[in-house]
């Protein structure tokens, strides 16, 4: 059996290895804490990379910053440590398919890492703005602990200083770089292929963020700078500035997908034509002329400010669907020899007027969208005849990169949420759900790692309730003490994580109150479905409205684990268990989980075999029993089960006999089972 590593992936030998496969004679050896490790000639690699000779460093185009070099190692720096799970700050733990990561998100990456490599669709983060007034993380690692007691400011479980950046910093603008660097170099490699990421900022750091994006992402891969304009500030002595920027990247522009709805918006006033044209069609069925007249009554009512306004036209229908008349005259572009020839009238068998530019189409254009049905004609040949334009085919457009939603709108959610205000300045549920239309489909996973008040989960279960779109959620916040005086302290809310779970907690409440209500009849079929559009059908059985809780800590793991040569003679009783004897079966699993990338949302079944506790994950991919005093009869019967992977205690088994018969019974039942042990 072969020895889990327990930690996270070192990138830096990960990066060796991609570029020892393209230049192997890069490849050298150096001597490092004693050892003999590999390492890159960068000399040899610049000369790869060269279509000239290379004799020296030289001035180039470069985005660059003190301790940038340093940033860089400590994204590919692998760390010691594990998510541990919390039922009891956990809602539905056992069923749920979303997390809640409580610690510092440059250590929740590196854990994601293997795990979801390539696997979550959309990232949305709001960083610090860097203001002046903001909180960065000092991710200085080689102060002394007497140093760090020195200083001012808060500290986490680790001794990670939170260090609030004024513009009196002589590093103002480098501590901001450190501190997003390594988290967006880590967050790239968690996106799919087609993935997307949307970054919140404003003017301060913009301009940075955008190199650094471009220099991280590509700046190919750029896709666009929304504005938000969030409505006029009176904060300012000279220019009011009400907007702030969203700079979205992707992980492959070749990547993006050829779905016809994505990166669109559908247009407004969609959803009441829709409800109209259901409601008229109920009443007259196949009559489609007298829906039609129904409809042109109903769409004359309307006041001109309403949206369906905008379509400029009334809205005919056929059996097809909701159409409205395009112009089929020829366009006025000065061409002279537009095609003139006779169309008859489908019903009185006269020629129609000809129009005075000609016909848009030539005549064999138009044979065939007369034979499809896509020309509308009058109730005789008096009129000139249009063409059909359908609804459903044009119910998208491109997004703007300006629109406007007022900030405030969403201080008032929150507050209406919580009965009072928790949190200041929160995100727009509806802007991150605005976002999460234009690239996310069912089952895509969406992250925040820096979720705050957890907009973006809110987001996603009100996307999912209007959509029927089971997307899943990840989120990563740094538990932040809130001030003692505040009002979310007094609520109870001690720290910014625990205004984000009870957030969720409280926005899935709602949604399934809601849901009960549908089943119940409370609300019309035609309110809940839109043709068209996706349907309002998830139901309770379906709905996610839980979370499981991981927190960040120190591996489960003892220090002799990873370093036993280490140890002396006299020191052997300390690997009779290499376990923290503070660490339960369940926060083993979970780490196991990581190690052998297996999603943390998956399913979690624990069972008792001969009186021992036994774990299987994602009905028997993994089945792991921690327990100690393992028999050959419970070795068999998790052999029976044949599992992709089974995980055992290193010191659990019960006699060096049952430790001779083990593989022998592994290969008798599930040879194929991969075995491993901690």
């Amino acid at each position: 059996m072969d020895k889990l590593k327990m930690h996270s992936v070192n990138k830096i030998d990960e990066n060796i290895s991609k570029i020892a496969e393209l230049f192997p004679n890069v490849i050298t050896e150096t001597i490092k804490d004693s050892k003999l490790v590999h390492a890159i000639d960068f000399n040899v690699l610049r000369q790869e990379l060269s279509n000239y000779v290379v004799e020296g460093p030289e001035e180039r185009y470069q985005f660059t910053w003190p301790d940038k070099r340093k940033s860089i190692l400590l994204a590919n720096a692998p760390i010691a440590k594990t998510l541990r799970p919390c039922r009891e700050e956990s809602v539905d733990f056992d069923t749920t398919e979303n997390l809640y990561i409580e610690g510092d998100n440059l250590d929740a990456l590196k854990l994601l890492q293997e795990t979801y490599l390539g696997k979550v669709k959309m990232i949305y983060i709001d960083p610090p703005y860097n203001t002046g007034n903001d909180f960065v993380y000092e991710d200085d690692y080689s102060m002394e602990n007497a140093e760090w007691k020195m200083q001012s400011g808060d500290y986490d479980e680790e001794g990670n200083r939170l260090v609030q950046n004024t513009e009196s910093n002589g590093r103002f603008h480098t501590d901001w770089l450190n501190m997003i660097y390594p988290r967006l170099k880590l967050a790239k490699d968690l996106l799919t292929d087609d993935g997307v990421i949307f970054i919140s900022i404003d003017d301060n750091e913009v301009e940075n963020l955008k190199k650094i994006c471009n220099e991280v992402f590509g700046d190919s891969n750029f896709i666009a700078s929304f504005v938000w304009d969030g409505g006029r500030k009176n904060d300012s002595k000279r220019v009011s500035v009400s907007h702030e920027y969203i700079l979205v990247y992707c992980k492959s522009s070749f990547q993006i997908g050829n779905d016809d709805t994505l990166w669109k918006e559908r247009k407004d006033g969609i959803d009441d034509i829709y409800k109209q044209y259901s409601i008229l069609r109920g009443q007259f069925g196949s009559q489609w002329f007298e829906v039609s007249s129904g409809l042109k009554k109903w769409y004359s009512s309307l006041p001109d400010s309403h949206p369906a306004k905008a379509h400029k036209h009334y809205c005919n229908a056929d059996a097809n669907g909701i159409y409205f008349a395009s112009d089929l005259s020829g366009p006025d572009d000065g061409r002279k020899n537009r095609p003139r020839y006779t169309v008859l009238h489908p019903i009185t068998q006269k020629p129609v007027p000809i129009p005075s530019r000609g016909w848009r189409w030539e005549e064999k254009r138009m044979i065939e969208e007369m034979a499809n049905d896509r020309v509308h004609f009058g109730g005789d040949e008096t009129s000139i005849p249009n063409g059909k334009v359908y609804l459903k085919e044009n119910e998208y457009q491109a997004p703007s990169s300006v629109f406007y939603k007022d900030r405030r709108s969403a201080s008032g959610a929150l507050k209406k949420l919580f009965d009072e205000k928790v949190f200041d300045f929160p995100k727009d549920t509806s802007v991150i759900e605005r976002l999460i239309t234009l690239v996310c489909r069912k089952n895509d996973i969406v992250l925040d790692f820096f979720s705050g008040s957890s907009s973006t989960a809110e987001a996603v279960i009100n996307h999912n309730y209007s959509h029927d779109c089971l997307l899943r959620f990840i989120m990563v916040q740094l538990p932040e003490a809130t001030d003692e005086e505040s009002r979310p302290y007094r609520f109870g809310l001690t720290n910014i994580c625990e205004i984000g779970k009870e957030r969720i907690r409280r926005a899935g409440a709602q949604i399934a109150k809601q849901l009960k209500e549908n089943a119940e009849g409370k609300m019309q079929n035609d309110e809940l479905l839109k043709e068209g559009n996706s349907a309002l059908c998830i139901h309770n059985s379906t709905f996610d409205k839980g979370f499981r809780v991981l927190k960040v800590d120190s591996t489960n793991m003892q220090e002799v684990y990873y370093k036993p040569e280490e140890y002396k003679q006299d020191q052997l009783s300390l690997l009779t268990d290499n376990i923290k004897p503070d660490r339960t079966p369940e926060d083993l699993l979970f780490q196991v989980m990581l190690d052998l990338d297996v999603l943390l949302s998956k399913k979690i079944e624990e069972t008792t075999l001969g009186g021992k506790k036994v774990f299987s994950v994602d009905d028997g991919y993994l089945i792991a029993c921690f327990d100690k005093d393992i028999t050959d009869e419970v070795v068999k019967e998790i052999a029976k089960k044949e599992p992709h992977y089974a995980i055992f205690r290193d010191s659990g088994l019960a006699s060096d006999s049952v430790a001779t018969n083990f593989e022998q019974i592994f290969e008798t039942y599930s040879s194929e089972t991969i075995r491993k042990v901690l």
